[in-house]
C-alpha cells in the first residue's frame, strides 16, 4: 500500500506567525481597551478633581490672585514671604510637627496593637465597632464632649475631678492656657484616630493564616510577641504602609480639632497649624495665590513624607 505524506511547506509556516502574532495583539488591544473603559469614571473624576487643581494651585501660588481681580504673576514673592516674613507660618510649622510627631506615631501604633488585641477576643466585632465609631463621627460633635470634659472652671469635669481629689487648688484653664492646648489637642485626636487604619490592620491580621502559626511554634516560637515580630509583622507589610501613608497625611493636616478646641486663631497661635494658617488666608482673607502657596508647600511635604515611608515598608525585594 501506498503511503501519502504530507510535506509541510515552510513558507506557509512563515506566513502563518505573523498572522498569530497580530491576532493574539488584536485580542490584547481588545482587553486593554475594555479594561480602560471601565477604569474611564474613576481617571476621569481623579484628572478633574485632583490632577487639574493641584495643576492650578501651583500655578496660583506664584500669582496674587483675591477672586476678584484676575491673577497677577509675582513669581517666588509669595514663597519669600512664606518662609521668611511670615512669623505666624513659623509658627504654625513647629506646632504641626510637634502635634504629627507625637500623635501620628502614636495614633499609628495604638490602632495597631488594639487591632491585635481584638482579634484574639470573640467579641471581636463589638470592640471593632466601639472603636472605630468616634472617627466617623464628626470632630466638631464630639469637641462638643470634649470641651466639657476639659472646661477651664471648676464644672468642668477634670477640673472638678482634680479638685475634689486635692490635686490642684484652682481650676486649670485647659483649652486657653498656651501651654496646655497642644497637649488636650493630641489627646482628643489620639481618641478619634482608630479609624480607616484600625479596620485595614483588623483585615490584614485576620488574614493571616492559623497554619503559619503553628508551624511557628514547631520552629520554636514559643510567645505571642514572637509571633507577632517574626510571622504577623513581615506579612502585613502592605496594611503598615497603608496605615502609615494614612498617619502621615492625618498628621499633618489636623485642623477641625484644632479649631474646635482652641478656637481661630487660638491663643499665642498655640494650637495655630499649617492648615489652619491656609484656611485664614484662602477663605477668611481671600488671598488666594498666598494659600495655594501654602498648600503647595504641604502637599510636596506629605509627598516626601510619603515616599520615605514606602522605602521602609516597601514588601519588594530591594
Amino acid at each position: 500500500m501506498e503511503s501519502s505524506v504530507e510535506i509541510s511547506n515552510p513558507l506557509r509556516v512563515t506566513a502563518e506567525k505573523p498572522k498569530r502574532l497580530k491576532l493574539k495583539l488584536t485580542q490584547a488591544g481588545k482587553k486593554a481597551a475594555l479594561g480602560y473603559l471601565f477604569l474611564s469614571p474613576f481617571l476621569i473624576l481623579f484628572i478633574v478633581f485632583t490632577v487639574v487643581p493641584v495643576i492650578q494651585s501651583v500655578y496660583l501660588s506664584f500669582t496674587y490672585y483675591n477672586m476678584l481681580q484676575p491673577a497677577k504673576w509675582v513669581g517666588l514673592s509669595n514663597y519669600s514671604v512664606l518662609f521668611l516674613e511670615d512669623d505666624t507660618f513659623i509658627k504654625s510649622i513647629k506646632n504641626t510637627f510637634v502635634f504629627a510627631v507625637i500623635a501620628g506615631p502614636l495614633s499609628y501604633c495604638l490602632s495597631f496593637m488594639l487591632a491585635w488585641v481584638i482579634n484574639s477576643l470573640r467579641a471581636k466585632m463589638l470592640f471593632s465597632l466601639a472603636f472605630y465609631v468616634p472617627s466617623i463621627t464628626s470632630g466638631i460633635a464630639l469637641s462638643i464632649v470634649w470641651l466639657y470634659i476639659f472646661s477651664g472652671d471648676r464644672y468642668g469635669l477634670l477640673n472638678n475631678w482634680m479638685l475634689s481629689w486635692g490635686m490642684i487648688s484652682e481650676p486649670i484653664l485647659w483649652t486657653t492656657d498656651p501651654d496646655r492646648i497642644m497637649p488636650v489637642i493630641i489627646i482628643v485626636s489620639l481618641w478619634m484616630s482608630m479609624g480607616t487604619g484600625f479596620l485595614v490592620f483588623l483585615a490584614g491580621l485576620q488574614n493571616v493564616s492559623p497554619e503559619l502559626y503553628e508551624a511557628g511554634a514547631i520552629d520554636g516560637i514559643s510567645s505571642r510577641f514572637q509571633e507577632l515580630w517574626y510571622i504577623t509583622v513581615p506579612l502585613m507589610k502592605p496594611q503598615l504602609l497603608f496605615g502609615a501613608v494614612n498617619s502621615i497625611v492625618a498628621a499633618f493636616g489636623v485642623f477641625d480639632i484644632a479649631v474646635a478646641i482652641a478656637g481661630m486663631p487660638s491663643p499665642n497661635y498655640a494650637g495655630h497649624t499649617i492648615i489652619s494658617h491656609l484656611f485664614d488666608y484662602a477663605f477668611i482673607r481671600f488671598e488666594l495665590g498666598y494659600a495655594s502657596s501654602i498648600a503647595v508647600f504641604l502637599f510636596f511635604l506629605t509627598f516626601g513624607l510619603g515616599r520615605i515611608v514606602m522605602k521602609l515598608l516597601s514588601s519588594k525585594e530591594q
